[in-house]
């Protein structure tokens, strides 16, 4: 039976980076996602690279491979194996710029990613002034789903420094008033 889930897993990846179907990429990455969920599938999708197909997908212009990707990501960084290779592999950055997108499960798959991210050595990549600026931004939405996620990481990973800082420099700045056209 294992050795039927690497195959299953193996002939995923294979369909992924065959495929020149943007549906059929969808569905297989959408598929990769869920089975991320899954403990018992962490030593394969590490041995499928499974991480850095999600981390590439990242930067796709695709919003529903990003969303998917991080999903995926999101699954399976409550590992610990899991964490450090996204930590190593540079993983922050892409999922930091995912907050700037316009699906709500992209955005909260990131914030949660984020969170589970966080240690000692990542904290001050994954709580730098841009993002704790972003979770203010977010802990005012009307989207539910968001304040509530933005503002328990706001309490739960920030310092009260960090937050002064980030509010007293949006008080400067002019974050969503639109630029003059040329």
């Amino acid at each position: 039976m294992e050795m039927g889930r690497l195959e299953y897993l193996q002939a995923l990846v294979t369909e992924f980076q065959a495929t020149d179907s943007t549906e059929a990429k969808e569905q297989v990455l959408a598929n990769l996602a869920n089975f991320a969920y899954d403990p018992s599938n962490y030593e394969y999708l590490r041995q499928l690279q499974v991480l850095d197909l999600f981390l590439d997908m990242l930067t796709e212009d695709n919003e529903t491979l990003v969303e998917f990707a991080m999903g995926g990501l999101c699954n399976l960084c409550l590992d610990k194996t899991n964490k450090e290779y996204i930590l190593e592999a540079n993983g922050v950055e892409p999922i930091i710029s995912c907050l700037s997108s316009s699906n709500e499960e992209t955005v909260v798959s990131a914030v949660t990613t984020l969170m589970f991210l966080t240690t000692p050595r990542s904290r001050a990549q994954t709580t730098a002034l841009p993002v704790v600026e972003c979770m203010l931004r977010f802990s005012l939405s009307a989207n539910t789903r968001l304040s509530n996620l933005a503002s328990i990481f706001l309490q739960d990973y920030c310092s009260p420094l960090q937050l002064e800082e980030a509010r007293n420099l949006s008080r400067h700045t002019a974050v969503g008033i639109p630029l003059p056209k040329d």
